[in-house]
Formats: structure tokens, C-alpha cells, sequence
């Protein structure tokens, strides 16, 4: 079993359902974490194959790309790795299949932290969205205990506890996190999603900075992201 005791380097697993949630959602924290000196890994349920307007694009193309522009985005970030699970965009479920394979990351990765959405959050509309964030957190129940899928603990793979779980996108926030000195980071790194941004730059980027503003506000700070953070035993 894992220690309780907050390391001085935390390991983090961002799960998200398609390449570019994170960044957009939650960049400047991730930025901000590995500026802390903490190791960030992400792991995507999709690579957002059907993420396209054009009428040319093929699956197999957007593929492709969306994995190179996550990539991107990530090394801008400081993150470590990047993971595709490649379920279909739009059809990710929430099945012991999914769990699965998402506890056998978890197992891998061993994160004393993990990011995901708030799949709690009333009126989510994309699937996607409410199904990763069901399944991580059901992941992490399955990963912590060796008689689910028992078949995982061979060749040196072990059960792994994971402390905390950082909500994003969330309505009900108890923590706020200062990305005063990594809002253009998380800027940065979002730019890298070239196929799925269709604005002028300049405005896209006006537009996260009030939204950050908007965020940490109330909190008395210049940008900020919310979450609600789970403390697990």
C-alpha cells in the first residue's frame, strides 16, 4: 500500500476524453504543478477521431493529428507522457472493459494525484465528458485492491492508491489554484490544437486570460483554475 504522506514530488495521471480537455480546462494548473516540481502524465480515453468539420478528413487522419498537436501541447506543458486509450469520440462508455484498461494505467503510472472531470456536474451535455470522469474514478477504486482484475499483477505490476482527485469543470469548487505565473503557458500549450481552432488568436487567448480573471476573482487572485478535490484514504 501506498504512504498517506504528501511527497515532495507528487506523480499526477490527467485523464481526459479527448486530446485538448486538459489544456483548455486545467493548462495553467498542470504548468503550475510542474513548476512545483511535480511529474505529470496524461492519458486520453479518445484521440478525438471525429473532431472535424472537413468533409475530407478521415478518422484514421485526425488521429493522427490531434495525437501530435496533444503531444505538443504537453511537452509545452513540462508533461512526461502521453497515453491513447483510442476509444471512438463520442462513444466512450462507462463499462468494465474501459475500467480495465484505465486501472491498468493507473497501476502503471502509481499517481498519488489524479485530475478528471466532475462527472457529478448537473447538465453535462457531452457523453464523453460524464463517462471518463465516471470511469477514472471507478478505476481508481478497482486499481487499489488485488483481486480486481487480478490478471493486471504479473510481471511486476502491483496494486496502486491513488490520494487525491482534482475535479475540473466542475459547479462545486473548494479549491483554487493561483496560474498567475502559467496563464500564458496554458495559453501556449492550447494554441497547439490547431485543428480544433477556427478564431483569431489574439481573441481566443483574450478570451481564456477573462475566464481565468473571472475564475480567481472571488479569491482575490489575477487568473486562477477551480476544482473540487476528493481526499481518499
Amino acid at each position: 500500500m501506498q504512504d498517506r504522506t504528501e511527497p515532495e514530488r507528487k506523480v499526477i495521471l490527467a485523464i481526459q476524453a479527448h486530446p485538448d480537455d486538459v489544456d483548455f480546462s486545467s493548462g495553467g494548473t498542470v504548468a503550475w504543478f510542474v513548476r512545483q516540481g511535480h511529474e505529470v502524465h496524461y492519458l486520453s480515453i479518445t484521440s478525438g477521431n471525429k473532431g472535424s468539420h472537413d468533409r475530407e478528413m478521415t478518422a484514421e487522419r485526425l488521429t493522427e493529428i490531434r495525437e501530435d498537436e496533444e503531444r505538443e501541447a504537453a511537452r509545452r506543458l513540462g508533461v512526461t507522457s502521453c497515453r491513447f486509450l483510442r476509444q471512438d469520440d463520442g462513444e466512450v462508455e462507462v463499462n468494465l472493459t474501459l475500467r480495465r484498461k484505465v486501472c491498468r494505467v493507473i497501476r502503471e503510472v502509481r499517481p498519488f494525484t489524479i485530475m478528471t472531470f466532475d462527472p457529478w456536474r448537473p447538465y453535462q451535455l457531452h457523453p464523453d465528458h460524464r463517462a471518463t470522469g465516471t470511469v477514472a474514478l471507478d478505476a481508481i477504486i478497482a486499481a487499489r485492491d488485488h483481486m480486481f482484475f487480478p490478471d493486471q499483477l504479473k510481471n511486476g505490476l502491483d496494486i496502486a492508491r491513488v490520494h487525491e482527485v482534482y475535479l475540473f469543470g466542475t459547479n462545486e469548487p473548494d479549491t483554487w489554484i493561483d496560474i498567475s505565473e502559467t496563464i500564458d503557458t496554458k495559453i501556449h500549450a492550447a494554441s497547439a490544437h490547431v485543428s480544433q481552432l477556427h478564431d483569431d488568436a489574439e481573441r481566443r487567448a483574450e478570451r481564456q486570460r477573462n475566464r481565468a480573471r473571472e475564475t480567481g476573482e472571488p479569491k482575490g487572485l489575477a487568473f486562477a483554475e477551480a476544482f473540487k478535490v476528493l481526499r481518499l484514504n
